[in-house]
């Protein structure tokens, strides 16, 4: 095999985006010339950016507005100006520009500076810079690692340009070299509303971690929930979860992890019992190389997508396979993506009911009640996660994927 240059678009973080991390490096090792081509936003974020590159097989390339200097920070107030009032005209006068989506322009300006036999798009700008750069001529794919005109809650979606990402992503999905989502269900849903070829299905996975739950003895006391998020905020299923917690007969903890937005602890503790309030307790956010064994501390991985947006049901989040590859028993509401991995997989948790609680109380104390079912589940957790459900099974897609579209096969 040749080396040949590869180009990977993201407007996020490394830290913050584990897809672009996991691809650039699988294309990296595989012999390929990669660049990764993002922005920097945010200062702490780039400090844990800049310790995950130590020794990865590919270069980061970043719009800097975050940096200490002056030209940085100039550079980001004007970003964030700009931005403010996209997003104003867009509320007030539904006028869509990329703009809106924050610094599009820039970030087309950078990934047309570099030359490279294929670029990937990832997140909402780089899929809009995307049609730009097939235009361009250049060989472009696309990975709809959320359908962006499809997520957001209504509060949200007022500020967003969502004809604009619509029509992006039909675009993508009729013209890329080739595009990758993150669950059949999704796939499906995109080939149906856009046309084109339908997506290849790239779950997001991860390399098998070294120490999981079963290496240490089964819990002493009551049973450990945990969840975790880059934000802990509403529209995530905690709410309608809390509420069917609060009423469960036996102990239990519940840990949630990741930075707060502002009052929502205090709001989310006014809707438990004040006699369960300590069982509730909130982690700070950790890296993303810390997270694996944080999360081997803990018996039982909440995911609790919901239904609404439309994305939301769609698509398949990392919190489901990270616990599986934790070795947690899993209680996953029943979506259209989280279905499908306890449809393949039923043995290692519970699929509960999105809007429901008072079968879900039921169904968790059942669980918590009987320590041998819950070292069971555990194990065959982590068996899904070695059999099927890890990023060693899903990198040899994307390695094919891309060899097609060089050309190569």
């Amino acid at each position: 095999m040749s080396v040949r240059r590869i180009a990977i678009l993201s407007a996020s973080h490394l830290c913050r985006n584990p897809r672009v991390l996991k691809e650039a490096t699988t294309l990296g090792a595989a012999g390929h010339d990669v660049t990764v081509l993002t922005v920097s936003s945010h200062e702490r974020f780039a400090r844990i950016d800049h310790e995950l590159m130590r020794g990865q097989p590919f270069r980061l390339k970043v719009l800097d507005l975050a940096g200490e200097g002056t030209p940085a920070r100039l550079r980001g107030l004007a970003q964030r100006g700009s931005t403010w009032l996209a997003r104003l005209l867009c509320r007030t006068t539904r006028l869509e520009t990329a703009a809106a989506l924050g610094p599009a322009s820039a970030l087309l300006r950078l990934a047309r500076a570099e030359s490279a036999d294929l670029y990937i798009a990832h997140t909402e700008i780089p899929i809009w810079a995307a049609s730009h750069l097939i235009r361009d001529g250049r060989r472009v794919a696309v990975d709809i690692e959320d359908w962006y005109s499809q997520d957001l809650l209504f509060a949200d979606r007022a500020n967003r340009p969502l004809r604009l990402l619509e029509q992006a992503e039909r675009f993508a999905l009729r013209h890329a070299a080739y595009v990758t989502t993150t669950s059949d269900s999704l796939a499906q849903a995109l080939a149906d509303t856009f046309g084109g070829a339908r997506p290849i299905t790239l779950r997001n996975t991860f390399p098998l971690q070294k120490h999981h739950r079963l290496d240490r003895p089964p819990t002493v006391g009551p049973p450990s929930f945990i969840w975790f998020s880059q934000t802990i905020g509403p529209g995530r299923g905690l709410e309608l979860f809390l509420a069917a917690w609060s009423r469960m007969k036996h102990a239990s903890r519940v840990c949630l992890l990741g930075d707060e937005r502002p009052g929502y602890r205090e709001e989310l503790l006014a809707r438990v019992p004040a006699e369960r309030r300590a069982d509730v307790h909130f982690l700070p956010a950790v890296t993303p190389g810390e997270l694996p064994d944080r999360l081997a501390e803990h018996d039982i991985g909440l995911a609790l997508e919901q239904h609404w947006p439309r994305n939301r049901d769609l698509t398949i989040s990392n919190k489901i396979f990270q616990y599986l590859n934790a070795g947690l028993a899993v209680v996953a509401t029943d979506t259209a993506g989280q279905t499908e991995v306890l449809r393949a997989a039923p043995a290692v948790g519970l699929l509960v009911t999105a809007h429901e609680t008072t079968q879900v109380t039921t169904q968790l104390d059942q669980l918590v009640a009987d320590p041998a079912r819950l070292r069971s589940t555990q194990a065959s957790a982590r068996a899904a996660a070695e059999t099927g459900f890890a990023w060693e099974h899903d990198a040899p897609r994307l390695l094919a994927a891309v060899a097609r579209a060089l050309g190569e096969t």
